[in-house]
């Protein structure tokens, strides 16, 4: 093994996190590395050791296979034969798909919860908002875009059709790595801000054609980030 892939293996393990040894290890491992390839500590492109991570979670190979077999099959990363597992290079194809699928999810969603009022949720909603204004303010984009999922989470599950958020989660996992690169766009904040509070006003004001349009306007958002972002980080994209 040369330098550089040792190096490599070396960051792509810093993330992992202890097990729980009374739940199912390839299920937790699953969600660190998943998380890790999401939130960009494993970054497109990097090196994934099964010896090592086996290593530090203190598993055999085999549940640590057993996840990266699970995150290949969703297309996060990639095993190349007599070279190792690399975490996926970004997709603009899977990113416009995954942002197409999102948005028929969501409107429905909204335009579902301007019909059927909610005042808890909406109150709900407004407390995330803040504290993403407090994230914001302290610019923590992890903590930003976590809420930023509790947001629309919050909005799915409302809709008491059990099956909606997994289906969100799943899809917007292919965005999800763009978002975080998109939060140290200058002002993208206060966008995400702007956009959020427009979506509450339309379904307090109950109005279904305002609040598919709030919804519209801010999953589209990402059009505008992809005009710069694969120039900025071309490593990054296929």
């Amino acid at each position: 093994m040369n330098k550089d892939s040792a190096q490599q293996i070396s960051q792509a393990t810093k993330f992992a996190r202890e097990i729980d040894y009374n739940k199912p290890a390839k299920v937790q491992i699953y969600g660190f590395i998943r998380e890790a390839i999401v939130s960009m500590q494993l970054q497109p492109g990097q090196l994934i050791s099964e010896t090592a991570l086996a290593g530090q979670f203190g598993v055999s190979r085999t549940p640590v296979r057993e996840a990266l077999i699970k995150l290949s099959s969703q297309g996060f990363v990639e095993v190349r034969p007599q070279r190792g597992t690399y975490v996926t290079k970004l997709s603009m194809e899977n990113i416009l798909e995954a942002r197409f699928i999102r948005e028929a999810l969501e409107v429905s969603i909204v335009s579902f919860l301007a019909d059927h009022p909610n005042p808890d949720i909406i109150a709900d909603a407004e407390q995330i908002i803040i504290e993403q204004e407090n994230a914001a303010a302290s610019d923590d984009a992890l903590l930003f875009k976590a809420l930023d999922d509790n947001f629309h989470q919050l909005l799915a599950s409302t809709t008491g059709y059990q099956r909606l958020a997994g289906m969100i989660e799943e899809e917007k996992a292919h965005i999800d790595r763009v978002r975080t690169l998109s939060l140290n766009v200058s002002g993208q904040y206060n966008r995400v801000l702007t956009q959020h509070r427009a979506i509450i006003q339309a379904l307090k004001s109950g109005n279904a054609n305002n609040a598919v349009h709030a919804m519209s306007t801010h999953l589209r958002e990402i059009y505008n980030v992809l005009e710069t972002l694969p120039a900025e980080h071309p490593e990054y994209f296929d």
